[in-house]
C-alpha cells in the first residue's frame, strides 16, 4: 500500500469515528510539505465538553481498531480542545468558540494557499 493511501485509509478512519458520534463542522487539510510533522490536520466541533470528550474517545477507538498507534493526546481531561496525535493526521476537537478564537484552521490554510 502506498503512502498517501495509508494517509487517506487514516484520514478516512478519523473523519468516520467524527461522524459517526455527529460532530460538526468537520474540516481536512493537507499539510504535506509545509508541516515537519504531519501530513493532514482534521478539525471538527463538538457542542459541550462531554460532546468534545466523547469524538475524541470514538476517534481513539477507531484508531486502535484498525490498529493504528495513537502518539499523544492533550487535553482530554478538560474538554474545550483536544488534540490526538497520530502522527501522519493530527487532529483538532473543539468547542465552537475555542475554535473560532485560536482560528488554528486559518493559520494552515494560510500556509497551503
Amino acid at each position: 500500500m502506498s503512502n498517501i493511501s495509508r494517509i487517506e485509509q487514516l484520514e478516512n478512519t478519523v473523519i468516520e469515528a467524527m461522524h459517526d458520534l455527529k460532530a460538526l463542522d468537520i474540516k481536512s487539510i493537507n499539510v504535506e510539505g509545509v508541516s515537519g510533522f504531519t501530513d493532514r490536520m482534521v478539525f471538527a466541533s463538538g457542542t459541550s465538553t462531554r460532546h468534545v470528550k466523547s469524538i475524541a474517545q470514538s476517534v481513539q477507538k477507531a484508531v486502535r481498531e484498525a490498529d493504528i498507534q495513537l502518539r499523544g493526546i492533550e487535553g482530554e481531561d478538560v474538554g474545550e480542545w483536544v488534540l490526538l496525535d497520530l502522527g501522519d493526521v493530527v487532529v483538532h476537537i473543539m468547542l465552537p468558540d475555542t475554535r473560532e478564537f485560536y482560528a488554528i484552521e486559518r493559520l494552515w490554510l494560510d500556509q497551503t494557499a
